[in-house]
């Protein structure tokens, strides 16, 4: 487990590295970086995960099964939340069903802690999750950058879970009026790093409203940019980091 500065988790955890790039709010993820750095300093796991792309590196479809880093969860102490494959897509389509599968094991012997499973791949989700154990302390997201991938959200709603949440970000255009029925929580966020592209604050007060709307959980992480520290993370004059009610749900081990 690794401490984390993203704002809406404690720590990360990760099983599975690797990727590939799908859509417009892959183009510069900070996982691909990250990989590539991690390599360089003889990691491993991800070795051969991505490669030299002009002036970026960037996934290449190799997916690895982290043995060690899959059981790690037993050992710890405490009660977190977790996201869990922040250096990858637990559904993506090269990721093995029985992988999947001694995940959740772990996570239902794990209780104490709340998993945040964030995927742009929510069809295999929302397929899986009919024959997976439906898990309290496990919540299943989808990432919608703009309005071209709404239609995930359709996946995510009839995906079987506790708590099921959306992450606008990278938020790089507008998401009209998104439909937040059975959307217990939304996440919204700008780029940040190298070429980060902008949001516009008429696109997160949108969002906001929807939120509202459909009595989902707001949670603002970030404006973006090149120096997101600078720009900060309030709306309206203040911060919104509200969580998902249900949140409180998952007994203790």
């Amino acid at each position: 487990m690794a401490d984390s500065s993203i704002e809406w988790t404690d720590a990360t955890w990760n099983p599975i590295a690797g990727c590939t790039i799908l859509s417009p709010g892959c183009t510069n993820c900070y996982a691909m970086r990250m990989a590539a750095r991690l390599e360089k300093m003889g990691q491993v796991k991800y070795e051969g995960t991505t490669r030299r792309s002009g002036r970026r590196d960037v996934w290449t479809g190799k997916i690895v099964v982290d043995e060690n880093a899959l059981s790690a969860p037993l050992g710890w102490r405490g009660s977190r939340r977790v996201f869990v494959n922040s250096m990858s897509d637990l559904f993506h389509e090269a990721v093995p069903e029985d992988a999947i599968r001694r995940v959740w094991q772990v996570m239902a012997r794990t209780r104490r802690h709340t998993y945040q499973i964030l995927t742009k791949r929510p069809e295999r989700m929302q397929e899986m999750s009919g024959s997976l154990t439906l898990l309290p302390n496990v919540w299943l997201g989808t990432s919608v950058e703009n309005g071209d991938y709404v239609h995930r959200l359709d996946h995510l709603r009839q995906t079987r879970a506790a708590v099921r949440f959306v992450s606008f970000e990278p938020l790089i255009g507008r998401v009209p009026d998104p439909d937040l029925r059975g959307i217990h929580w939304a996440i919204v966020g700008g780029e940040s790093g190298p070429g980060a592209r902008p949001m516009d604050e008429a696109w997160v007060e949108e969002i906001h409203d929807a939120c509202r709307d459909h009595e989902t959980a707001f949670f603002f992480k970030q404006w973006g940019g090149t120096n997101k520290k600078a720009a900060g993370r309030e709306l309206h004059g203040r911060t919104w980091d509200e969580y998902p009610r249900a949140q409180a749900m998952h007994a203790a081990e």
